[in-house]
């Protein structure tokens, strides 16, 4: 089973930088897409960012493209999510998420989640 750990989030102001960090264990994580979601109070889960198994191919939704990156590094099984110029509408728990790269890039659906992380963007 991949478990999967996210850190680095917490409260910022607007215009400042967070890094995201979602740790991988108990599977070979190089097998995996990744992606990070995030869900606002009242609204619904969003996709924000994805990245092919290899890192050779990347997503990210319209609100958030130039501003977040996303990154993975295989040989330490973790995918990072780079959040800069943040807006108070970025504020929301930010999940990662991991679908096993058999069933293609992007997946359709993600199997494996971590527990989120608090992102809190102040005017």
């Amino acid at each position: 089973q991949l478990q999967l750990v996210e850190s680095g989030g917490g409260p910022v102001q607007t215009g400042g930088s967070l890094r995201l960090s979602c740790a991988a264990s108990g599977r070979t994580f190089s097998n995996y897409n990744g992606a990070w979601f995030r869900q606002a109070p009242g609204k619904e889960r969003e996709l924000v960012a994805q990245i092919k198994w290899n890192g050779e191919h990347t997503y990210y939704t319209d609100s958030v493209k130039g501003r977040f990156t996303i990154s993975r590094d295989n040989t330490k099984n973790t995918v990072y999510l780079q959040m800069n110029s943040l807006k108070p509408e970025d504020t929301a728990v930010y999940y990662c998420a991991a679908q096993n790269f058999l069933g293609g890039f992007p997946p359709g659906e993600y199997a494996y989640w971590g527990q989120g992380t608090q992102v809190t963007v102040s005017s």
